[in-house]
């Protein structure tokens, strides 16, 4: 492999693992505030009970996430430094802010959280995990502004041989970035939703705290049902933002390879990339493709012959990683109906908590596949229409980044392996006892 590849891999490799810790940080440092709000207008212990629980498996999450973030901004100087070069003026700025603002303020909340339960009030301690909710959730914004800036880039000038800021309210208003990230924000609080049921599922097969774990399971099941549907119908407009900023994208996302009017969309198919065509096309929904980017079933689509071999993103995943990220999102809201049928009586449906308990890793999937949609869809740029990938690679040699590679993938390991262990370990722990 050269530079190139084996550069692209580790950022893959190291976004994928740092993405296992994101969407619950989200999601449930959100639901814990609620938790603690309970707590504090109602006096019972119960939720008192549930915010210390599922509190210590957020700051788990929380702390591992810090650290498996830490070595991406690194790779731009190290393994992107043409790149950060380049646009660094745009890019850096959205990540200075994040750091000098949203990330300091939800590490000193945090701290603040985690021990001052003797020493603050209880309305004082609730206001601290909100501010580490909110703190977190605009951490993502302008983390996925800078991103959406990749996808669809606004707001600069090209002078003195790279590109600079010129317009700071456009790259904030970045329809793409702010578009991206209600998908993912949505899409987090489906990933704790399905984890606050899947654990609580584990504690009611075994009839362990019914009560405490009915709570929670009836809660992640409302958020995970409300916010599978929000991130469907989200995700129809940023299929339109796709069509209208990143056309060849949208092309492989459904394998389109003619220009047609009222395209098509097959709910079977199997891309051919070498001979230009898909070898199986069954089950297609005349004008479906129009309606998803256009509003229209008989609006053109640009197929992926517009555009010459070399400008087309892979095919293949990303035509598979749609796919796998639409069937999941499918799914969620039909488990979550599924659940409610059976809400008032959970322990009883074993089916239920089983499918539950092992449906935990399918929203992070579907997130997964989502943003390697977004990322290898993007390619051949880094930034779209401006600077390809292979132009913003540092000037280094392969064995170097081999070096690299192989150091963080087994760093990432053990840290997963970390996080899989600990949270396995205190979730099957369960709840402090009531106190007597």
């Amino acid at each position: 492999m050269d530079v190139l590849m084996l550069s692209r891999l580790q950022f893959a490799m190291a976004t994928m693992f740092h993405f296992i810790f994101v969407p619950l940080t989200l999601g449930l440092s959100v639901m814990i505030a609620i938790m603690e709000t309970y707590y504090v207008r109602t006096g019972k212990e119960v939720y008192l009970r549930m915010t210390k629980f599922w509190g210590k498996l957020f700051v788990i999450n929380f702390v591992l996430g810090i650290v498996t973030g830490l070595t991406l901004e690194f790779q731009f100087g190290t393994n992107w430094s043409r790149y950060s070069i380049y646009v660094g003026d745009i890019f850096g700025s959205l990540l200075a802010i994040e750091a000098t603002v949203a990330f300091f303020m939800e590490s000193t909340f945090i701290a603040a959280w985690i021990f001052g339960w003797k020493k603050l009030s209880a309305k004082m301690h609730c206001a601290c995990i909100w501010i580490v909710a909110i703190a977190s959730n605009i951490s993502a914004i302008w983390i996925i502004l800078a991103n959406g800036w990749m996808q669809n880039p606004v707001g600069y000038v090209i002078r003195n041989g790279r590109a600079e800021l010129d317009d700071f309210v456009t790259v904030l208003s970045n329809p793409f970035g702010w578009s991206q990230f209600l998908h993912n924000g949505f899409g987090a609080f489906v990933v704790a939703g399905f984890f606050l049921m899947g654990v609580s599922a584990y504690h009611l097969l075994r009839k362990n705290e019914i009560e405490f774990f009915t709570k929670s399971f009836k809660m992640g099941m409302i958020c995970a049902f409300i916010f599978s549907i929000a991130v469907a119908v989200q995700g129809h407009g940023h299929a339109q933002e796709v069509a209208h900023t990143q056309p060849a994208k949208l092309a492989a996302m459904e394998a389109l390879w003619d220009s047609t009017d009222s395209a098509p969309m097959y709910l079977l198919a199997m891309p051919d990339e070498a001979k230009e065509e898909n070898a199986v096309e069954l089950f297609g929904i005349p004008g479906g493709l129009s309606f998803l980017a256009f509003n229209s079933f008989d609006a053109p689509v640009k197929g992926l012959k517009e555009w010459p071999k070399e400008d087309r993103p892979p095919v293949l995943v990303t035509f598979l990683s749609f796919r796998l990220m639409v069937g999941l999102g499918s799914l969620f809201p039909l488990l979550c109906i599924w659940a409610w049928t059976k809400r008032k009586n959970l322990v009883e449906n074993r089916l239920l908590l089983r499918v539950m308990l092992y449906a935990i890793p399918l929203p992070y999937i579907a997130i997964w596949a989502g943003w390697a949609v977004a990322e290898v869809g993007r390619q051949p740029w880094i930034v779209y229409g401006i600077m390809k990938t292979s132009d913003a690679v540092s000037p280094i040699v392969t064995s170097q980044v081999a070096f690299s590679f192989i150091g963080l993938t087994l760093l990432y390991t053990m840290l997963g392996a970390c996080e899989i262990f600990l949270l396995t370990k205190f979730a099957r722990k369960g709840p402090e006892p009531t106190k007597a």
